[in-house]
């Protein structure tokens, strides 16, 4: 993400509701030790379907550039891809059933039951940017509400229609949206709905988010000289090819006029 622009205190910002995340699941563990059953090698909520907020997906895609390069990138970059086009497919779905009338809660119902592999989740079942993944893991767990409905997983000892503590994932996404909207007006971008964008996870890995991408100012000057160059580039070779077809036209001319004896 080679942008001439600091991102710095928004990642802090981010980082600072990460930890407030972090601290409502540890509470929800201590007191409901009986019931939060989380633990390491169980991967149910890595093959949940989600989608990133702006800012955690600039936020995840940072993190990955940062610490995956090489073969190991490549590796992260096709699962990435395949998860990309399982998602792709799940949602064309969904888009297809709300054409068709579908109500919406079916919907949400259909696409929760939908299992999409994370492309951070390596082949030992463990995440491979497990301290900087998002916050819809990180609630994984315990319960959740959201639109007025709760929600928990079904692997947990938490009992269905009694009354827990629960994480309004409404209020966190706002929270999100507000980082994200900030961003966007800091950034000057030309796009001023970025901040509404939901990004799978796999299509935050594999998006560069450069200048271009971003909107920002001067982008598409660069853009124009870019073009502008290329369109030389190509009339140069037009022109080479010009001349090239005019050689091989006068040679076979000159064969064809040998043949006759001119």
């Amino acid at each position: 993400m080679a942008v001439d622009f600091d991102f710095t205190p928004y990642f802090k910002r981010y980082e600072a509701l990460v930890q407030q995340v972090d601290q409502v699941f540890e509470n929800m563990r201590q007191e409901f030790s009986d019931c939060e059953t989380c633990s390491r090698g169980c991967c149910d909520c890595c093959f949940a379907l989600f989608d990133l907020s702006f800012i955690e997906a600039l936020y995840i895609n940072h993190r990955f550039n940062e610490k995956y390069q090489g073969r190991s990138r490549a590796l992260i970059i096709e699962r990435a891809n395949r998860a990309d086009r399982e998602t792709y497919r799940i949602k064309r779905k969904a888009h297809k059933a709300h054409g068709e009338g579908v109500e919406e809660a079916d919907i949400l119902k259909m696409v929760a039951s939908e299992r999409v592999r994370c492309p951070m989740l390596n082949d030992q079942d463990s995440c491979d940017l497990y301290d900087f993944r998002p916050i819809t893991c990180r609630l994984y767990g315990i319960p959740t509400s959201i639109n007025g409905e709760g929600h928990t997983c079904g692997l947990t000892n938490f009992k269905e229609g009694q009354a827990y503590p629960t994480a309004n994932l409404d209020a966190i996404h706002q929270h999100l949206y507000k980082l994200s909207a900030e961003l966007v007006a800091d950034l000057r971008s030309e796009y001023v709905q970025m901040a509404d964008m939901l990004i799978p996870v796999s299509m935050a890995l594999l998006t560069d988010y450069d200048a271009t991408y971003l909107g920002l100012p001067g982008s598409d000057e660069d853009v124009s000289q870019k073009d502008e160059e290329n369109e030389r580039i190509l009339a140069r070779r037009n022109r080479k090819e010009e001349k090239s077809r005019i050689r091989e036209h006068v040679a076979e001319a000159a064969k064809i006029y040998t043949k006759k004896g001119v």
